[in-house]
């Protein structure tokens, strides 16, 4: 009994001291951040820790950045222009040996604009640029990325002038509903002879293939990036190609008298009527094609001769000549319903040319359409 009584005094001292023992405290709202900044600096990929550290470092980077190799700088550059906001904790995270010179910088943000700036402090111009143009390109860290987010008619539109072999290559690296509806838009006979190439082929030795993407870099996406580009002269001539022929002819000679240089830079920009006479036939019969017959009699009744025969020359016979006697019945028509016509036509080739389905020549420009 006396054991029996002591074993139960002992088992209510330790449930007494139990209840008097002090909780563990939650964790702090510090730790909880630190816990925080930890996972996201951990989910970070190399180039993204190696662009947030430069960034923060700014010009004090000059001899790491002049270290890094092309790759590297490629890599590091995308990674940075992608970044946007980064908090001040997790700079601080990242380059924690060097806490108290960051403690007044705070947070880092990395745009397109601030790396470009800043590469331009310690590369030379050209590097930059061509550097920037990439960047500007389709989205994706690989060549074969970015061709993926090219326009099939776009990519179609560039390979049918290559090799097929060469074709059947870069096919083959790119996804798999990329490919296909790049062969849709190829013509059907080349995408025939492309298709027997992949099915030949064999494994690419590695030299050939970098020279197929410095290729693609050089030609294809230096040239894509460069044509999406926009100044404010080429967004105010796409305004003015808009006006009716009255008003456009108003505005210009009012900017004339106070900025020749920029009415002659618009006027060279602007795409007119008259310029669809750079196209060449098979463009000219892609266009025919989608618009509407009396929309065409009525622009060709307020043209000049050589746009007249340069659409006629494009029907057949039968086609022209009933066309021309739609024009005869007409009688008099207002020039304003003439230049209406003949800018919905020009609409059309535009929206034919961003499918890619023709090829315009700059307005007033001395550059031929290639195809």
């Amino acid at each position: 009994m006396a054991a029996a009584k002591k074993k139960e005094e002992a088992q209510e001292s330790s449930t007494e001291l139990a209840a008097a023992a002090p909780t563990a405290p939650p964790p702090s709202d510090d730790a909880q951040r630190g816990a925080r900044t930890v996972q996201k600096v951990n989910a970070l990929h190399g180039s993204e820790k190696a662009a947030i550290l430069l960034l923060a470092l700014g010009e004090e980077a000059k001899l790491v950045w002049e270290k890094l190799d092309d790759d590297e700088l490629r890599e590091i550059s995308a990674a940075m222009s992608n970044l946007g906001p980064v908090q001040a904790d997790m700079v601080e995270f990242l380059i924690k040996d060097f806490v108290n010179r960051l403690s007044g910088a705070g947070a880092v943000t990395g745009s397109y604009d601030q790396t470009q700036r800043l590469l331009a402090q310690f590369l030379p111009g050209d590097k930059v640029e061509n550097l920037m143009e990439e960047l500007r390109g389709p989205a994706g860290r690989t060549m074969w990325d970015k061709l993926g987010n090219v326009n099939e008619i776009v990519l179609a539109n560039y390979l049918k002038n290559e090799y097929p072999q060469t074709v059947a290559v870069i096919l083959s690296k790119v996804k798999t509903d990329h490919a296909a509806r790049v062969l849709g838009s190829l013509p059907p006979e080349y995408a025939l002879e492309v298709i027997q190439r992949m099915l030949r082929m064999e494994p690419v030795q590695r030299d050939i293939l970098e020279k197929i993407e410095v290729t693609l870099r050089n030609e294809f996406m230096t040239n894509l990036a460069r044509t999406s580009k926009r100044d404010s002269h080429e967004q105010m001539a796409s305004i003015f190609n808009s006006f009716d022929r009255q008003t456009e002819g108003r505005f210009l000679a009012m900017l004339e008298e106070s900025s020749k240089e920029s009415a002659d830079r618009i006027r060279s920009l602007m795409f007119v009527f008259e310029d669809l006479s750079k196209l060449d036939p098979g463009g000219i019969q892609t266009l025919l094609r989608s618009v509407e017959k009396d929309k065409l009699a009525l622009a060709l009744k307020g043209a000049n001769e050589e746009m007249r025969n340069l659409f006629m020359s494009n029907m057949s016979e039968r086609a022209a000549k009933i066309m021309r006697d739609d024009m005869e019945g007409m009688g008099a028509v207002k020039l304003k319903d003439v230049e209406g016509a003949q800018q919905e036509i020009v609409n059309n080739a535009k929206a034919l040319a961003d499918r890619g389905e023709i090829m315009l020549a700059e307005g007033g420009g001395e550059d031929e359409l290639v195809y």
